[in-house]
This record gives structure tokens, C-alpha cells and sequence, in this order.
């Protein structure tokens, strides 16, 4: 059987991934990937299961649904294709693109126009906004999958330059580069 992906939202509460993850237990379902986060007060799940081979997905949401009714969260799973791959490939390099800055419409969108016009791949992206004109309050952090077939001298020449159109200040660093200086 295909692997399910498990989304969960809803009003935020302590004891959210607990309930989840205790009724996967109990459905025999093996968790593979959990991504979690608070955005203000609303909680944003993420679980990627290997479900038992006798249990599809609409079985699966009407068991979590149960078992999480008191919770009013919104369950939504779908099935991931084992073909498809995405470009996460064994040849890409992870890379940290930090933005610190004034807030204003449309930082997120003027960044990642610059990924995706070098066909680059984000992972993952966390932004906090707090408002107001200190430039330490509004950070942005990318990570991106670069592969060979990327120009990556070209997508950090490019994301420097629209960082300095929307006054911003960038940091780009190798994620193994990152995680070693963050160390010491």
C-alpha cells in the first residue's frame, strides 16, 4: 500500500500530537515523517504514515475523526505516490537563505519568485512578522535543495540583489556550514 500523508488544523491546545499520535499507534500505523507548528494560535500537522496493508484512507480519517471529535480539528489524508519524486534528489545541496528586515507586503512573495525562477526547491520556510520598523523583528528563513542542474551562483547573485531592493539583509549559508558553526 501507499504511504498516506495526514494533515491536521485547527485551534492550537496542548495534547494535540499525543492524541494523534496515540490513535496512529493504535491503528498500527508507523510514523514516518512529523512536521508541527504553531502559526498565532492555530496548530498545522503534518504526519506521513505506513499504514497496516488491510487500512485505506477514508478507513483511517473516519478512525481519526472518532477519535479526535472533541478536538474540532480538520483531518484531511491523502495518498502518496511512490513514483513521483520531487526534486529533493541525492545530488542536492541544502542551503539557508536567512532575510532580516522591515516588514512590508510582499517579502515572502519577492524572495521566492527569485527560487523559482531558478527552478530551486524550498523545504521549508518560517517567517515571524512582529510588525513595526525594527529590522531585527521580520525574519524569513528558507531552505532550499539546490542541485547540480541549478545555476547557483546565479540564484545568490539574484537573492542578493532583490534582498537589497526590498532592504533587506541576506545570509546564505550551506546548511552542513550552518549547523557546524552553530555548534561550536
Amino acid at each position: 500500500m501507499n504511504k498516506l500523508i495526514i494533515t491536521i488544523l485547527g485551534k492550537d491546545r496542548p495534547g494535540i500530537i499525543a492524541a494523534v499520535s496515540a490513535s496512529l499507534f493504535r491503528l498500527e500505523c508507523n510514523i514516518e515523517n512529523v512536521n508541527q507548528m504553531i502559526l498565532q494560535n492555530e496548530f498545522a500537522g503534518f504526519f506521513v504514515v505506513d499504514p497496516p496493508g488491510d487500512l485505506d484512507k477514508s478507513e483511517l480519517k473516519k478512525q481519526l475523526a472518532g477519535a479526535l471529535k472533541e478536538t474540532n480539528l480538520r483531518i484531511h489524508v491523502d495518498t502518496i505516490n511512490k513514483n513521483k519524486s520531487t526534486k529533493e534528489t541525492a545530488d542536492s545541496e541544502l542551503f539557508l537563505i536567512t532575510t532580516i528586515g522591515p516588514d512590508q507586503k510582499g517579502l515572502v512573495a519577492g524572495i521566492t519568485e527569485v527560487i523559482a525562477r531558478f527552478n530551486v526547491n524550498v523545504i521549508n520556510l518560517k517567517a515571524m512578522f512582529k510588525g513595526g520598523e525594527d529590522p531585527n523583528s521580520n525574519i524569513m528563513s528558507y531552505e532550499v535543495a539546490i542541485t547540480s542542474e541549478n545555476d547557483k551562483t546565479g540564484l545568490f547573485s539574484a537573492l542578493r540583489k532583490r534582498a537589497r531592493e526590498l532592504n533587506l539583509d541576506i545570509s546564505i549559508h550551506h546548511k552542513n556550514i550552518f549547523q557546524t558553526i552553530n555548534k561550536i
